[in-house]
C-alpha cells in the first residue's frame, strides 16, 4: 500500500510548533483528546479548547485526515469534469481538508468554518507560515456552522470528521445545509466504522431527496446493497513521525486511516461502471475483486488470459474504480 503524507511544509511547521510544548504535557492532550472524542462525540459537546490540545491535535491528527480527504476528493474528482475554484472547508480543525484539497486544485478561494479559537489559531498559523498562496490568504471564520448559518457559498464543500459529534436530527439539517452551500460539489467524510457508515448512508438518502448527484463511491444511486452487518469503507497509509508515534503510544511506522466518504455534485458525473471494496485477492494466475455493482456486491474471478483486464486488476486497491476495459 503506498504512503499518503502531508506536504514537507506543513510537516515542518508542524514539528515547529511542537518544539514549543513539553513533550509530556502534548502526550496527555493527545491522550485526552483520543479518549474525548471517542466518548464524548455526538452530541455536540466542546472538545478541545486550548492552544497545547489544538497542537496536540495537529500533530495526532492532521496526517490522517488529510489522507482521507485527499484520497477521497481524487476518486470523486477523476469521475467529474469540475475543477472547483472556491473551497469552503467546514468545521475545519486546524485545516487538514483544506491543504488536501489544495494539493489537487488550483484553489482561488478558501474559507474555513471552524468554532474553537485554538483551533483557529493553530491552523492559521500552519496556512501563513508554510502555505501556497490559496491557503496564506486563507479566511477563517469563528463558526459553529451545525448551529448557526453557513455564510456563503463556494465551488466545493467539505465536511471531514464533523458530522459524527452532532446529534441524529441536528446532523440531517446539517447536511442540508451543506448541499445548499455547495455550488459544484459537497464531500462528505467520517470515521470508516459501522457508524460512520450508518451516518453516511442516512445522509446519502437526504441528499438524493435534495436532487444531488452521486460522484463517488456508489457507482450508482440504488439503495446500498451491502449485507445487513457490514459496511463501506476505504483506507489510507499514514507515516508517522517520531512525535506522532510517543502521541499515539504506537511503535508502528505507519497507520492505517479507516475511512467512508461521499462525494455528490450538481452536474451528473461519469461514474465508474464498479467500485473494489477490498484489498484484491492473488493467486497464481488470478485475481479476485470484491465489487460494488449497480445492483449487487459481486465477487469477481479474472484470469490472466483476460489480457487488458488482468493488468488492471492486478493494479487495483481498495476503493479504486473498476471500468470492465
Amino acid at each position: 500500500m503506498e504512503f499518503m503524507e502531508i506536504p514537507y511544509e506543513l510537516r515542518m511547521a508542524i514539528e515547529r510548533l511542537t518544539a514549543g510544548f513539553a513533550t509530556g504535557e502534548l502526550k496527555r492532550s493527545a491522550q485526552s483528546l483520543s479518549v474525548r472524542y471517542r466518548t464524548e462525540s455526538g452530541h455536540g459537546k466542546r472538545l478541545l479548547t486550548r492552544d497545547d490540545e489544538a497542537v496536540a491535535y495537529a500533530a495526532a491528527r492532521m496526517p490522517a485526515t488529510y489522507g482521507a480527504v485527499y484520497q477521497s476528493l481524487k476518486y470523486a474528482l477523476d469521475l467529474t469534469e469540475c475543477r472547483p475554484q472556491s473551497l469552503l472547508d467546514a468545521g475545519a480543525g486546524t485545516g487538514a481538508a483544506a491543504w488536501a484539497a489544495d494539493a489537487l486544485l488550483d484553489l482561488e478561494r478558501i474559507v474555513c468554518l471552524e468554532r474553537e479559537e485554538a483551533m483557529i489559531r493553530i491552523g492559521r498559523i500552519l496556512m501563513r507560515e508554510a502555505g501556497p498562496p490559496a491557503l496564506r490568504n486563507a479566511e477563517w471564520i469563528r463558526r459553529d456552522f451545525t448551529a448557526d448559518a453557513i455564510p456563503g457559498k463556494a465551488d466545493l464543500v467539505i465536511a471531514s470528521y464533523a458530522l459524527n459529534e452532532l446529534g441524529e436530527e441536528q446532523r440531517m439539517h446539517t447536511v442540508e445545509k451543506l448541499w445548499n452551500a455547495a455550488e459544484i460539489m459537497l464531500l462528505l467524510v467520517e470515521p470508516g466504522t459501522p457508524a460512520g457508515y450508518s451516518q453516511m448512508m442516512k445522509a446519502r438518502d437526504v441528499l438524493l431527496k435534495q436532487g444531488a448527484q452521486i460522484a463517488a463511491p456508489c457507482p450508482h444511486e440504488n439503495e446500498c446493497p451491502l449485507p445487513q452487518g457490514d459496511w463501506c469503507h476505504f483506507k489510507c497509509r499514514v507515516p508517522r513521525s517520531r512525535l506522532h508515534r510517543l502521541l499515539k503510544e504506537g511503535e508502528a511506522p505507519y497507520e492505517d486511516e479507516k475511512f467512508t466518504y461521499l462525494a455528490v455534485t450538481r452536474q451528473p458525473p461519469k461514474r465508474g461502471a464498479a467500485r473494489v471494496l477490498r484489498h484484491p485477492a492473488v493467486d497464481k494466475g488470478r485475481i479476485t475483486l470484491d465489487l460494488c455493482l449497480s445492483d449487487r456486491i459481486g465477487k469477481i474471478h479474472i484470469y490472466k488470459k483476460d489480457g487488458a483486464l488482468f493488468k488492471q486488476a492486478r493494479k487495483a486497491k481498495c476503493g479504486d474504480v473498476f471500468t470492465f476495459r
